[in-house]
């Protein structure tokens, strides 16, 4: 089974990325081909969560002691969970948040600019209501889910000889000949850049996810409609952009 590691927002920098007096893995490496679950992702302190950007972006941790050198790797998929603000009601229409602006910012400040660009997809999860949960939909059972999935990797496994081969693995250059982007999705990439002022680093993760949804979708190219849904996954963006019809409809 691949791991799954939930360590305690009180946790140690070293006991995150790894390190003491003898170097020794930390839970990114025993998350290692498995998920890393990090709830109240805004408690861990700044400079515990700072430690997992490198590693996120290699995958792997080199810790450098008196005695030497040790590399430990660390291909994990990270999963983060917050509340909106520190009371946790904001925006929910039945109950009143007590926070006030400053403390809301404060509050979403504990976690940097940088650390939120490795983060692929941001879902934001609304209070749901007991009429909902009583009279909502048959949710899809996780076998048709893993099927689904399953033919997705194997689309994309077919793109490369590599075993295991995932569309997060490739190297920028060798991505590019994997993308095959619309004519109309690569429009749309001047506005994503300029106009919502994302990241050349969250771009690229963007395209990677959005190569994800096409496969999903069984598609061969990449739709503009595929790229406009993984960039409306980043968190500063969302459906405020859609409104205001800069990825279109």
């Amino acid at each position: 089974m691949p791991p799954f590691r939930a360590p305690h927002h009180g946790i140690s920098a070293a006991g995150l990325v790894g390190g003491g007096s003898r170097a020794r893995p930390g839970e990114i490496s025993l998350a290692h081909r498995g998920v890393l679950f990090l709830d109240e992702l805004p408690e861990f302190r700044r400079d515990v969560l700072e430690g997992i950007r490198q590693p996120i972006e290699e995958k792997r941790i080199s810790i450098v002691r008196v005695g030497g050198a040790s590399s430990f790797p660390c291909d994990f998929l990270l999963v983060a969970a917050m509340n909106p603000c520190p009371c946790g009601f904001v925006g929910d229409p039945r109950r009143s948040c007590s926070c006030d602006e400053r403390e809301r910012l404060r509050y979403t400040r504990k976690i940097s600019g940088p650390f939120l660009d490795r983060i692929d997809l941001h879902v934001s999860v609304p209070a749901v209501g007991w009429r909902e949960i009583e009279d909502g939909p048959e949710a899809e059972p996780s076998c048709r889910i893993r099927e689904r999935v399953r033919e997705a990797r194997g689309r994309a496994a077919t793109r490369s000889p590599a075993p295991g081969f995932r569309n997060a693995d490739l190297p920028p250059p060798a991505f590019e000949r994997f993308l095959k982007l619309d004519p109309a999705a690569r429009c749309l990439l001047p506005a994503i850049v300029e106009k919502l002022g994302v990241s050349v680093r969250a771009l690229h993760r963007a395209l990677r996810v959005a190569r994800t949804i096409a496969d999903l979708a069984q598609s061969e190219r990449v739709s503009a409609a595929h790229l406009a849904e993984a960039v409306s996954y980043r968190l500063r963006i969302g459906a405020e952009c859609l409104d205001r019809g800069i990825l279109g409809p």
